[in-house]
């Protein structure tokens, strides 16, 4: 498959080139402590001892004069947030809780793609300035929903300039991820719904998870900018949940094969009508904009996260 050499052989040379660039780069950033386990009577404690995990990461950032980890990790310690787990090592790990998780109706769950880390954590391109968007978004429409949002930078996002982009590596062990914390947060509050928002490689993971999700309440997975999932058909995801599936015009990733060889690619195109899945309209927007204030596509996945799959707009 012609495609798929060539596209691995481009990348292989990005992530050597990558890896020459980020050799000798002591690892100085100490892993979490041990955190209470997620329930309703700990989640503040939970909060609290994630906010020291912070505040320790912070002052390692301040000691070797690591600029741009400092002003990242300032920022998530501003008034006001929450985060459920955290891990400063690496590209770093980040889970972030905006809304009131215990008395939630509905819980929307932000997976995100390739490329995302702390120190981006906040742009609008990445999960967590994503994940405040859609907050913002869903409690602009239904200003009396009960609805959380969880920016789950919870597993070792893959680069694009690397191989592991091409494989399902890192969406397996993302997908256990997701899964213990979605049985966690089950335990916080366990009357809400969730919906799933997989973007990009996010969706390879949101495609690995959802049979493992199938005894908890997911009623709706939204796949997004998706590479393929590994799997031909929706219904090889077994899962209980409605599934839906969008790409934006605009979006590069319509040019990625569709294929899936020796355990390169991700084989189907979900947004395709062979899929199987429900199609929204995800506008004309780039690969990083589907969550950009006032897109179509940020429209289309509030209304999924809310549940309101009648108001959604169809490709």
């Amino acid at each position: 498959m012609p495609s798929v050499r060539r596209t691995v052989a481009a990348v292989s040379v990005l992530a050597a080139a990558g890896s020459t660039a980020a050799a000798g780069h002591a690892e100085v950033y100490a892993p979490p402590a041990p955190a209470p386990a997620l329930s309703a009577p700990a989640l503040d404690a939970r909060y609290q001892a994630t906010a020291r995990d912070i505040t320790r990461a912070l002052a390692t950032a301040e000691r070797v004069g690591d600029k741009g980890r400092k002003r990242a990790l300032s920022a998530l310690l501003g008034p006001g947030r929450r985060f459920l787990s955290f891990d400063p090592r690496g590209g770093g790990r980040a889970v972030e809780v905006l809304g009131d998780l215990k008395h939630a109706d509905r819980i929307a769950v932000v997976v995100p793609g390739a490329d995302n880390s702390l120190a981006n954590y906040d742009s609008p391109k990445f999960v967590g300035g994503g994940g405040r968007a859609l907050y913002r978004h869903v409690h602009a429409t239904a200003p009396g929903a009960r609805v959380a949002v969880i920016a789950w930078l919870g597993y070792d996002s893959p680069s694009t300039l690397s191989t592991d982009a091409l494989t399902s590596g890192r969406a397996e062990n993302g997908a256990r991820s997701l899964e213990r914390l979605l049985t966690g947060v089950h335990r916080v509050n366990g009357r809400a719904r969730f919906a799933l928002l997989c973007h990009s490689y996010g969706s390879v993971v949101c495609g690995k998870a959802a049979r493992r999700l199938a005894p908890l309440p997911v009623d709706e997975i939204a796949l997004f900018g998706s590479p393929g999932t590994t799997l031909r058909h929706v219904s090889d995801l077994g899962t209980p949940a409605r599934v839906w599936a969008g790409r934006a015009k605009g979006d590069w990733v319509r040019y990625v094969p569709n294929v899936r060889f020796a355990g390169l690619g991700f084989g189907a195109d979900p947004a395709s009508p062979g899929f199987g899945a429900l199609r929204f309209d995800a506008g004309t927007g780039p690969h990083s904009g589907y969550l950009r204030p006032g897109s179509l596509a940020l429209r289309n996945l509030a209304l999924i996260a809310l549940g309101r799959d009648t108001e959604v707009t169809h490709a």
